[in-house]
């Protein structure tokens, strides 16, 4: 059956519309991937541009701010300056608006910059970035510590605790010449260079086994060997270069006896104290016996014999470091339990306050024994009273109070009440009973 006209006409037209489809659709479908990468790029432009707007746009917000910021802003007519005293009202305006005003920066607020500036800007901004990022990285991290010369001595007289040494060689001088019996000053000199050594040799000692613990205490971190400023082994050595020729000054140079309570105090000190200050608080008892033997050492340095009047001053020292000791660890009871110390005042405050009353009212007692074994006159007790009442009752106020306040101010007098109380027993000390009668003529 033939077809009609009309009919052919339909179909050659749906044919072509149909090819024309067919080629549209493969060439879009070809060109789609480069489409969709030019139209990423694009955007990712537009994206920079923005951005970079934004920077801009802060930059110069932030630059005009700060200028009207620093401009200077006249007082107010009532208030009268030193300035204006001096000098006319108008000649100080003129002054101050003769001042030069800051200027924002001229920054670039096309809306539509150079390509070429926005990458310099755009790689400048990564770059601070990345060295911002490199320096937290390398302040996270360890840095070994470099050793001067120069610094060395600073190091070492920090590392051997050189004010508590002082403290030592102190208390050594004043056993020294409270001893009866001519002074001698060569035998003097050697057991100050000889206790103060030992004494350097102990606190460093000291310091090796205790760096763990330190660590963890404000009053203590910045030790030497906490820092990392010198080695484990520098310290050891440094210790033993120091207990070597001390003892052996005390021992050849003064005499065997003083030698021996040198060897002790150091043992007393590093192997016996140091270990129970994390075990029991029976340390603070084993500490006040080494602080306790250097005036006695003094004493046996001049006579060569262990008498009372050695016992005596060992005992004054051994009074006053209760409510020294107890009154500074008081304020500093979170720092002995961070660094895991057993300490009366984080175990037992009741009874850290109580021995420091105590010992403050037995240096009244050790005062009025010194006459009694001819060390000092009797008007030593008489004029020794007045700072021994004042520190007990400081040392009665921190047993009631239990607070920083009183603790404190016991601190701070016992520091200059044993100093006080030994010059006061040099200046009431006892003469020999023979220099009297040494311009007599014999019958």
């Amino acid at each position: 059956m033939a077809a009609s006209p009309h009919t052919l006409s339909s179909r050659l037209l749906t044919g072509s519309v149909g090819g024309c489809v067919w080629y549209l659709e493969r060439r879009a479908l070809r060109d789609l991937p480069h489409r969709v990468t030019h139209l990423f790029r694009s955007v990712n432009h537009q994206w920079v541009v923005v951005q970079h707007w934004s920077f801009l746009k802060r930059m110069y917000v932030t630059q005009l701010h700060r200028g009207l910021s620093q401009r200077v802003k006249p007082k107010p007519e009532p208030a009268a300056s030193p300035f204006l005293e001096h000098t006319s009202s108008g000649q100080a305006r003129a002054e101050v608006d003769e001042l030069p005003s800051l200027s924002a920066p001229s920054l670039p607020l096309s809306p539509k910059p150079n390509e070429e500036l926005m990458a310099l800007e755009a790689a400048s901004v990564v770059e601070r970035s990345l060295d911002t990022a490199k320096e937290t990285k390398e302040e996270k991290q360890w840095k070994e510590m470099k050793l001067h010369t120069d610094d060395l001595p600073g190091i070492l007289a920090r590392l051997s605790k050189i004010k508590l040494t002082a403290l030592v060689v102190s208390t050594t001088s004043a056993g020294f010449a409270l001893a009866p019996g001519p002074f001698d000053w060569p035998c003097f000199l050697l057991t100050s260079l000889g206790t103060g050594l030992a004494s350097c040799a102990a606190n460093s000692i000291n310091q090796f086994f205790e760096v763990p613990f330190d660590s963890n205490m404000n009053r203590t971190k910045n030790r030497p060997l906490v820092r990392g400023q010198i080695s484990p082994l520098l310290a050891v050595s440094f210790a033993t270069c120091c207990a070597v020729p001390g003892v052996a000054l005390l021992t050849w140079g003064v005499n065997p006896l003083t030698g021996a309570l040198g060897v002790f105090n150091i043992f007393l000190y590093t192997c016996c104290y140091t270990p129970l200050k994390r075990i029991s608080i029976a340390n603070t008892w084993v500490g006040a016996v080494v602080g306790a033997i250097p005036p006695v050492m003094g004493w046996t340095a001049a006579t060569g014999s262990l008498d009372a009047g050695a016992l005596l001053l060992g005992g004054i020292l051994y009074s006053w470091q209760f409510p020294h000791f107890n009154a500074l660890s008081w304020g500093l009871r979170e720092d002995y339990s961070r660094g895991g110390y057993c300490m009366m005042s984080v175990t037992h405050p009741a009874l850290c306050r109580r021995v420091a009353l105590r010992h403050c009212l037995a240096l009244i007692a050790l005062s009025t024994a010194a006459p009694a074994l001819d060390i000092t006159t009797w008007a030593f007790p008489i004029i020794s009273l007045p700072i021994n009442l004042y520190i007990s009752y400081l040392g009665f106020r921190f047993y009631v109070d239990a607070d920083r306040r009183s603790s404190r101010k016991l601190f701070f007098c016992s520091l200059w009440h044993l100093p006080l109380l030994l010059l006061l027993m040099l200046t009431c000390k006892q003469q020999p009973h023979g220099e009297g009668d040494k311009g007599e003529a014999p019958s």
